[in-house]
């Protein structure tokens, strides 16, 4: 068995063992949509990263990962928000951050409105302001800021992969649009 350590220094699973993990059990994920806001809270705009598929199709997506092993929630949604709009994002999370909603993703379409090929994923979705300079990290192609109008639309929402169309919409209406 190999180990993995992660950069917060605890064991992660071998390539092996994560996907024997995701055969027998739920994987815990975050899921985060980056949004502007004004002086008095509103939200003015939604930040929708371009990312490549698996199988290669281009789709907008959220910011999203796995919790690890001893990790706190909050420090998986700060490490995924640096990892995908970089270290100058200054993303605003509060003490204890709240999600939305919670998404169950299965790996049969159909279950649910999210569907993740290779699991069965839970995964705690937040609206997260952020403040800073955002530039797409890692495998992000692009971060385009939509209006909530433009967020709004369906076929803007059709764009997105595996449910996460629904997520947008979810959170256009727990921001009052």
């Amino acid at each position: 068995m190999t180990d993995y350590v992660t950069e917060a220094g605890s064991r992660w699973l071998s390539r092996e063992e994560l996907d024997s993990a995701r055969d027998k059990m739920p994987i815990l994920y975050v899921d985060a949509l980056p949004v502007r806001v004004d002086e008095t809270g509103t939200v003015t705009a939604f930040g929708l990263l371009l990312r490549a598929t698996g199988a290669g199709e281009i789709s907008r997506a959220l910011v999203s990962g796995r919790v690890l092993h001893h990790e706190r929630v909050r420090g998986a949604l700060l490490r995924h928000l640096e990892k995908d709009l970089g270290p100058l994002a200054l993303p605003k999370l509060p003490a204890h951050p709240q999600p939305f909603t919670v998404a169950e993703y299965f790996p049969v379409p159909g279950v649910t409105p999210f569907h993740d090929p290779r699991q069965h994923a839970v995964s705690l979705a937040y609206v997260v302001p952020v403040e800073g300079d955002c530039a797409p990290q890692q495998d992000a192609l692009q971060l385009t800021w939509v209006s909530p109008e433009e967020a709004a639309d369906a076929g803007l929402q059709a764009e997105m992969a595996n449910g996460q169309g629904t997520l947008l919409r979810q959170a256009l209406a727990v921001c009052g649009f």
